[in-house]
């Protein structure tokens, strides 16, 4: 449980921290606040550690799966903050996939402690780490935080992307979820592919079928061998042919 008495910073700068980090060809660059946060509106959420339960289940994939409605409604970068090093961060980005999403070590703790979020988690052996929040960021002053109750654990209720979005657009559209099963050199996936982009999907999920995913899958989940399988939003949509007559309809 954190001994620090926990208090928004709304209204007020950023703190002026030069972070360590590694581009990815392995070289150290220093980066400093003023080049994440300044002459932009960016979204930060923070939480204890690269690779735990609920930062890597939940918090780190909702931003991400969301970071294009983000752009849409004004944020210019989503930005992650953790107490770890600059090599664990980087592997936890290619983790979760987030290539999107700019990953920052606050390895001293020191961006942390400026904003008066750094607790002490020895009973988990974590040593100092940051509480879990988010803020919203314009041009390097904080407009909004929400940070998380002061509860034994990891509270996990007010920092994620969804609380962030409605208090930036209330009235925010989430993005409809696409994903398909294909095969290397399908003929039917290509055109079910360009159907999908033609339609504005120009962003979703797909996997070949191979080591992840195999006919034995499709006939579990779908009852077919062929491909490809179009599921939107859960619903299981079918192949090319049922695809284009889906989206077809959609526009009517």
């Amino acid at each position: 449980m954190s001994k620090v008495e926990l208090k928004s910073s709304e209204g007020k700068p950023v703190p002026d921290v030069t972070f360590r980090t590694r581009t990815p060809d392995g070289q150290w660059k220093d980066v400093t606040t003023k080049e994440i946060f300044g002459g932009k509106t960016v979204a930060v959420f923070s939480l204890p550690g690269a690779f735990t339960p609920t930062c890597s289940t939940s918090h780190v994939p909702r931003y991400n799966s969301l970071l294009p409605v983000f752009k849409k409604n004004g944020v210019d970068e989503i930005v992650c903050i953790s107490v770890n090093d600059a090599f664990v961060m980087n592997a936890w980005q290619q983790d979760q996939r987030a290539p999107d999403i700019t990953f920052i070590p606050d390895g001293n703790g020191e961006f942390s402690e400026g904003l008066g979020m750094l607790v002490d988690k020895k009973g988990l052996g974590f040593g100092k780490r940051s509480w879990r929040y988010s803020m919203l960021v314009k041009n390097g002053t904080i407009e909004k935080m929400f940070i998380e109750p002061e509860k034994e654990g990891d509270p996990f209720e007010v920092s994620d992307a969804d609380t962030m979005l409605k208090y930036i657009n209330p009235d925010f559209k989430e993005p409809d979820n696409v994903f398909m099963i294909s095969r290397k050199g399908c003929g039917h996936c290509a055109r079910a592919r360009k159907a999908l982009a033609d339609a504005g999907y120009t962003s979703f999920e797909e996997v070949e079928l191979g080591e992840q995913i195999s006919v034995k899958t499709l006939l579990a989940t779908t009852g077919r061998t062929s491909t490809p399988q179009v599921w939107i939003n859960g619903k299981h949509i079918g192949g090319a042919d049922e695809t284009v007559a889906f989206l077809g309809a959609q526009k009517k």
